[in-house]
């Protein structure tokens, strides 16, 4: 990796440390002051406001690109998209089939996860 791809993992971490911090606050939110009695929808709706900042601090904070949210926002969710499903199909293999800890194949699955949305958004959403 170029010294200016490693430069930007920081950026990454940090956004996304943020923009999980804002999908678990809105979550709170929404059950604590906005009466949604479901956590489920709640966790959806939280969600869509957690993708979102994802998606505004890669474009404009981490990769800085200039290219236009046509151009770069599909490709951002079908990345998101196929790594939830990785994340997912990780977990059930890990826990439900092979009956191992959960919380470690989370953070395995999350580590994974981390290094190929990164690489993904770098080479392939945000060039």
């Amino acid at each position: 990796m170029s010294s200016s791809t490693l430069s930007t993992l920081p950026r990454f971490v940090a956004n996304g440390l943020f923009a999980t911090a804002v999908h678990y606050l809105a979550l709170r939110s929404l059950v604590e002051f906005g009466g949604v009695a479901s956590i489920g929808l709640a966790n959806g709706l939280a969600a869509v406001v957690g993708i979102s900042v994802s998606y505004l601090g890669n474009k404009m904070f981490v990769f800085r690109s200039a290219d236009t949210v046509s151009g770069t926002l599909p490709k951002f969710l079908v990345i998101y998209a196929a790594v939830a499903l990785l994340h997912f199909g990780f977990l059930t293999l890990w826990s439900d089939i092979w009956h191992l800890d959960y919380t470690l194949g989370f953070l395995l699955a999350t580590a994974a996860s981390t290094v190929l949305s990164f690489l993904a958004n770098r080479y392939f959403v945000f060039r």
